[in-house]
């Protein structure tokens, strides 16, 4: 597998880091772009949150067979652009303490809530990760068909 593109990162890699990681590979695959994301935390859960597994299998998107990823030195070769979720689980904990050149969407931590503010942080994730593609997509290493993409 190539060196992701994004990298997703929370705490836990059990909700937003993996929803994110969900809608930018099915977004981009959508617009033909050769990019591709990966998501990690510092603290790995076993499994995705169960309010996240139910608000996405909502939208057809299952992450059942998602686990969490632990955030290695491997994961960051290739430079990938990171994107943290927010530091609201365990802020010293916090994947943005220990990485350079971040940008944190600081959103709240799904655990725990009700399904419908699960489904409002889904869907602003999803907002995000649109834009960000757009962003990406206008830039040199899109990775369209015919453009030179960057070397991983």
């Amino acid at each position: 597998m190539k060196s992701p593109d994004v990298l997703f990162v929370c705490v836990h890699n059990a909700g937003r880091s993996q929803m994110a990681k969900a809608f930018f590979n099915i977004e981009a695959k959508q617009a033909g772009l050769r990019l591709v994301a990966d998501s990690a935390g510092t603290f790995p859960a076993m499994r995705v949150h169960p309010e996240v597994l139910a608000v996405m299998h909502e939208i057809g998107i299952g992450l059942s067979a998602a686990t969490g990823k632990l955030l290695t030195d491997d994961l960051l070769t290739g430079e990938p652009r990171i994107i943290t979720m927010g530091c609201s689980v365990d802020s010293e904990a916090c994947p943005a303490l220990r990485l350079d050149a971040v940008v944190d969407w600081g959103l709240p931590d799904p655990k725990g809530k009700s399904l419908a503010h699960v489904r409002e942080i889904r869907d602003e994730i999803h907002q995000r990760v649109k834009l960000l593609i757009a962003e990406m997509a206008v830039s040199a290493d899109v990775g369209r068909p015919g453009l030179v993409t960057r070397s991983t």
